[in-house]
């Protein structure tokens, strides 16, 4: 028969958290875990959220035991609602992958068993939220449009350029201001210390192409980036690499850089078709993001993702 306990573990994981649990079963076998938070988590409505992140379990069993427990632990600490997957805040890893689609997956894409979307489903989550990746397969397409928009930006004095990868922590000292003012309305939006945001970036410098990083600038100063990486796993699975993930867009809420963002998205693509390039996949889009608005045009979904949420009180 199957003994289980759960311990409050002492493991480092790269995100702070406010408590880690591990269940043990038989003994000495590690089957599940989760890392909670319940300080510090964002504003929802009239609720306080609790967090649960870090998920992993082996078996439906698993996810029952330890997602009642971490229910538990944060209505303990006061929370009315729970939130997962979210490792801390949604700077970090969150999202459960749950419409798979026929592509594989792609480089810092967040991975998972099929059926996990269900362990939460079977104790009373439901959707909060939901993400899709696109794949554009024709990156000489333009929106006529962005001429205006171009033409517009130019006169007021923007400039575009790539980053330079030789001075890659002060470029992101730079940016950072407009990664904090571009992301505070995102959906459950947490502030994130300079440090930090430039600690997540710096272990990319290996896998980073400088011409597919670029930087928009008015008088000098940063007022839009876009983020944009080879597919590695294409590699590791011995493939040509023809594909770029376009990870973040963040512009300046002003209404002088209207559009920038999708002249970033144009101006990429263009670029990478000139490096050899055949594939851009749009990815983690929120579903009411006005970013989906412009993918629709040309890019088809392949993916879907779920932020799962229940009420606790």
């Amino acid at each position: 028969m199957n003994k289980e306990q759960l311990l409050i573990s002492n493991d480092r994981l790269p995100t702070p958290a406010d408590a880690h649990w591990v269940l043990i079963r038989n003994d000495n076998n590690i089957v599940g875990r989760c890392s909670l938070w319940w300080e510090n988590t964002p504003p929802y409505f009239n609720h306080r959220l609790g967090l649960i992140g870090h998920y992993t379990v082996e078996d439906a069993a698993a996810a029952a035991r330890i997602l009642q427990h971490a229910c538990e632990q944060l209505a303990a600490f006061g929370c009315t609602m729970v939130v997962a997957p979210v490792d801390g805040n949604t700077w970090q890893s969150y999202r459960l992958l749950t419409e798979r689609g026929e592509q594989p997956t792609f480089f810092l894409e967040p991975h998972n068993p099929d059926d996990w979307h269900c362990h939460f489903l079977d104790r009373g989550f439901t959707a909060l939220a939901h993400y899709t990746s696109a794949l554009n397969t024709n990156l000489t397409y333009i929106d006529s449009r962005l001429e205006r928009v171009a033409a517009r930006l130019e006169d007021a004095g923007v400039q575009i350029r790539s980053l330079n990868l030789q001075r890659m922590e002060e470029e992101l000292h730079r940016i950072y201001t407009v990664a904090i003012a571009s992301f505070q309305g995102n959906f459950l939006y947490t502030p994130v210390k300079e440090e930090e945001f430039i600690a997540q970036y710096l272990p990319l410098l290996p896998y980073l192409k400088s011409e597919l990083i670029l930087i928009a600038e008015h008088d000098g100063n940063p007022v839009g980036f876009l983020f944009a990486i080879p597919d590695w796993l294409q590699a590791q699975r011995g493939e040509t690499i023809n594909t770029i993930i376009i990870k973040t867009v963040a512009i300046l809420p002003k209404r002088i850089y209207a559009g920038l963002g999708n002249l970033l998205v144009a101006k990429c693509q263009a670029i990478a078709h000139q490096l050899g390039y055949s594939r851009a996949i749009h990815a983690l889009m929120h579903d009411a993001n006005p970013s989906r608005n412009l993918s629709r045009r040309y890019a088809q979904t392949i993916r879907g993702y779920t932020l799962f949420a229940k009420q606790l009180i």
